[in-house]
């Protein structure tokens, strides 16, 4: 710890205000609301790959871990340094720590009598808790859910729940990944707003070090319980510095220009065919995506009489997504590819009033084929106009 890290915390630090911290410090956080009856939740290393899980102290974070991204490839590779976050973006985003990929809606029984509804899952009410870690692209996701599962014609209330009790520390991306295209949709590698604290770790100069701005009241209650400085124009500089450097390493672009409206001209484009010929239908791209919020609800009951209801997740991938009497709308699978990418970049704004995307690239890295969203749009607006039918008839505008 350097010695200006030795003078005594400002205890008036407020939201809009940058500080900094040490790693020590950001553990003293993790801890504190722990201690607090916070449940924290952030990056972990677990089954080869940086996943969500639950964090006791920083020593749970990915020191000194690195990931290697490219279409089809993940590797994670440990560089034996001390760094906390330089690696993109694993499998998994935070959308399941908000929207679990299953939950009970509701439950009823006669085990006592007249049948008695027993409401909704039980983890509406859970702790408090705060999510660590968090990448720009990430907190960008969150955003886009709280226009679908806040402020959707349906709401729903334990996503509202879970949100309204969440603290947000995000990491600045100092560390792109080669699928990463957050800087083509504004998401990244630098985040403005939707965070309670914002982290960039800055190391050099002989120091290791957090620049950490405040956004909320309530990330200033959390700076003022730990140890800080507040930041100089040097340790704003250095940040500005991070993430120019980090904003040029981008190897994957999306033309975003027109493209909804491109997407919309073009539903018998070739280039839905050229897909399917490798796409697999698998929905890991759903599965990975931190937007997708595609679900499906199943009844189950006992001899008891007792009832269960269950959401679980779903895809547009699936065969019977799309089931109506008579079968499935999108049978083939150019048709449920195409449903998939046309609503993420397209039809997305028509509902919600913004991009589905934003830019992560879990979608390419988790393709077990390598399909990038972002070289299949640039072939259709490569020869846009471009007809051949290549659904029947009644798939054309599903």
């Amino acid at each position: 710890m350097s010695s200006h890290n030795n003078a005594p915390a400002d205890p008036v630090v407020r939201e809009g205000v940058a500080v900094v911290i040490t790693v020590g410090a950001l553990d003293a956080l993790i801890v504190g609301l722990r201690d607090q009856g916070v449940d924290v939740y952030g990056p972990v290393v677990r089954d080869g790959a940086i996943a969500v899980g639950p964090l006791n102290g920083v020593a749970d974070l990915p020191i000194g871990w690195r990931d290697e991204q490219a279409p089809g490839h993940y590797a994670l590779n440990d560089a034996h340094d001390t760094s906390v976050f330089r690696w993109a973006v694993g499998p998994n985003s935070f959308k399941a720590t908000f929207f679990p990929p299953e939950q009970d809606v509701w439950r009823a029984s006669r085990s006592a009598g007249p049948l008695e509804v027993l409401g909704p899952d039980p983890l509406d009410d859970s702790r408090p808790m705060a999510i660590v870690g968090a990448r720009p692209c990430d907190v960008a996701a969150l955003e886009v859910l709280d226009g679908v599962l806040l402020e959707g014609a349906v709401p729903d209330p334990s996503y509202r729940t879970r949100r309204s009790r969440a603290i947000v520390v995000v990491a600045e991306c100092a560390t792109p990944a080669a699928t990463c295209f957050c800087s083509s949709m504004g998401t990244g590698p630098g985040v403005d707003a939707g965070f309670d604290l914002a982290l960039s770790e800055i190391e050099g100069h002989g120091e290791h070090r957090f620049v950490v701005r405040v956004g909320s009241p309530a990330g200033a209650t959390l700076v003022n319980r730990i140890e800080h400085r507040i930041a100089t124009e040097d340790d704003l500089r250095d940040r500005r510095d991070m993430l120019e450097r980090a904003g040029a390493t981008f190897d994957h672009r999306l033309d975003v220009d027109g493209l909804a409206e491109l997407l919309k001209a073009n539903i018998e484009h070739p280039e839905w065919d050229n897909i399917a010929a490798r796409c697999l239908a698998c929905a890991n791209c759903t599965m990975v995506c931190p937007t997708c919020f595609c679900s499906d609800v199943t009844d189950t009951s006992d001899l008891t009489g007792d009832v269960v209801r269950r959401r679980h997740w779903s895809s547009c991938f699936e065969l019977g997504h799309s089931f109506v009497h008579g079968g499935p709308v999108r049978a083939s699978t150019a048709s449920r590819y195409r449903q998939w990418m046309t609503h993420k970049l397209s039809t997305w704004w028509d509902q919600f009033g913004s991009s589905g995307c934003v830019g992560c690239g879990r979608c390419i890295t988790w393709c077990p084929v390598g399909i990038d969203l972002t070289s299949a749009a640039a072939a259709i607006r490569a020869t846009p106009g471009a007809t051949r039918v290549s659904v029947r008839s009644s798939e054309r505008r599903s």
